[in-house]
């Protein structure tokens, strides 16, 4: 699993800084892209519950996203 997204995160982290984007702004929008992906892995494969603090926990991340874009 780690593979294919490392395969994806190269390219994309070139192509979104020759748009733009900074450093931090890259890290952020890759752990949120990672942390959803794990979620629907854990809860669709290994069959793990999606606890209420866990949709907290995301609700804070993007969070980070707003004040990380916000200009």
């Amino acid at each position: 699993m780690a593979f294919f997204e490392y395969c994806l995160m190269v390219p994309a982290n070139r192509i979104g800084f020759a748009n733009g984007l900074n450093g931090f702004q890259l890290k952020i929008t890759q752990e949120v892209i990672t942390l959803t992906v794990f979620a629907a892995f854990a809860v669709l494969y290994l069959k793990e519950p999606f606890h209420w603090k866990y949709l907290v926990s995301f609700a804070l991340v993007l969070g980070a996203v707003y004040f990380a874009f916000k200009k």
